[in-house]
């Protein structure tokens, strides 16, 4: 809490966490329902969606990669963000105004996968921002929190909303309101060039020195390392309502309240992590926090008639918080004068992520069953935990 604190007391840092708070909201509204409304209310066939996805899994590698670049070369992270919230506004407002398949492409295919790269924009003003007396893991944790709380706030509020029989074209709208609060924060509040207690030099790297730099065999091997981590993360979100649909005692409801319930347990472990943060080496506690949520996963096929799983909320909460906030600062530390292309590497380890879990998942499945999923997934994850140390085995990070 110290650090949170500590966080919501300096003008930069609180405008990030009630940034993450909106952007929390909005991501909650819009991606859990995506599939359905594209599906069954815009009357999209299943492959066409798959392409839609497929464009916005591009779009949002290659927007968060330019982004990062052109902000650690010239500065005007203002100007970047203020871009990538103005493209969630107007996407979000093409689908309430102009429900289609047009506006779906342009909506979920290119304008929210550009607004996407906010979120490590965001977390390269932090890493500018945050006073050197402060613990980077602490404030940048304490700050991801506010994500996780508005999510559940969030996804809480909609699955009551939708008890109701409210339309689910209004998830638009709640979108929509987050997107505008967005632009109005970044707007007012987001710090000038030129007005800020911190230097933000530019890089000097044209466009092909900054891909080269990218392409680094370090840099390479960690991404692909803890792509593998987080590919865990994108297999608990595929198997939990499937595994949970071919269960006789569950149903969608759990979903929600397991996807809920994991949601809540991150916020309190984010907000101690600190007390670690500075004990033991990032990549110690990722390959320690990958081991621990690999147990959730081989639990959801085993377990999902039991009681028990609910208990595996707990175990999945705290294994997840190392492995949705440390890489971020491992990043910045690994490219410590390019806080804009560290932020980007979320968006490439994503990717990598989501083809390891989609190669994982297409090869358990040809053995019948979503077990062999989750033993797939397991020993990826924890391959790239054990990758992780081995290759941080003598502290020495260009």
């Amino acid at each position: 809490m110290s650090a949170l604190t500590a966080a919501l007391r300096h003008p930069t840092l609180r405008l990030i966490f009630l940034a993450l708070l909106a952007l929390g909201a909005h991501n909650a509204s819009v991606y859990p329902y995506q599939s359905l409304i594209a599906i069954e209310r815009i009357g999209m066939s299943k492959p066409a969606f798959s392409l839609v996805l497929v464009l916005a899994s591009v779009t949002a590698v290659s927007s968060s990669v330019l982004f990062g670049i052109w902000g650690d070369q010239h500065g005007q992270r203002r100007r970047i963000a203020l871009i990538a919230a103005l493209c969630s506004f107007t996407g979000l407002s093409l689908m309430l105004v102009l429900p289609g398949v047009v506006s779906l492409i342009l909506c979920h295919g290119i304008l929210l996968p550009v607004a996407s790269s906010l979120y490590g924009q965001l977390f390269a003003l932090a890493r500018l921002a945050t006073p050197p007396e402060h613990s980077r893991d602490g404030t940048q944790a304490a700050l991801r929190s506010a994500m996780s709380i508005s999510f559940l706030a969030m996804l809480i509020f909609w699955t009551f909303a939708f008890g109701t029989q409210i339309d689910v074209m209004a998830v638009y709208v709640s979108a929509g309101m987050a997107a505008f609060g967005l632009l109005v924060l970044i707007a007012l509040y987001w710090p000038r060039d030129g007005s800020t207690d911190w230097q933000d030099q530019p890089s000097g790297l044209n466009l092909a020195q900054a891909f080269k730099e990218i392409a680094k065999g370090t840099i390479l091997l960690r991404l692909l390392l803890l792509g593998a981590i987080s590919s865990s993360g994108i297999l608990y979100m595929v198997l939990i309502s499937l595994v949970f649909e071919d269960s006789p005692v569950r149903d969608a409801s759990d979903v929600a309240l397991y996807v809920g319930m994991v949601a809540g347990w991150e916020v309190p472990c984010l907000l101690l992590l600190p007390r670690l943060a500075g004990r033991f080496r990032r990549s110690t506690l990722l390959a320690a926090g990958s081991a621990v949520y690999t147990l959730h996963l081989l639990a959801l096929p085993l377990l999902s008639d039991t009681p028990m799983i609910w208990a595996m909320t707990l175990v999945a909460g705290i294994g997840g918080t190392a492995i949705i906030s440390l890489p971020i600062t491992y990043y910045q530390d690994l490219m410590q004068s390019r806080p804009g292309t560290a932020g980007a590497m979320l968006a490439l380890q994503k990717l990598v992520a989501d083809v390891l879990g989609a190669a994982a998942f297409a090869l358990g499945t040809s053995f019948g069953s979503y077990g062999a999923v989750a033993v797939i997934g397991t020993v990826m994850a924890l391959c790239g935990g054990f990758g992780l140390l081995w290759a941080d085995r003598n502290h020495r990070l260009p």
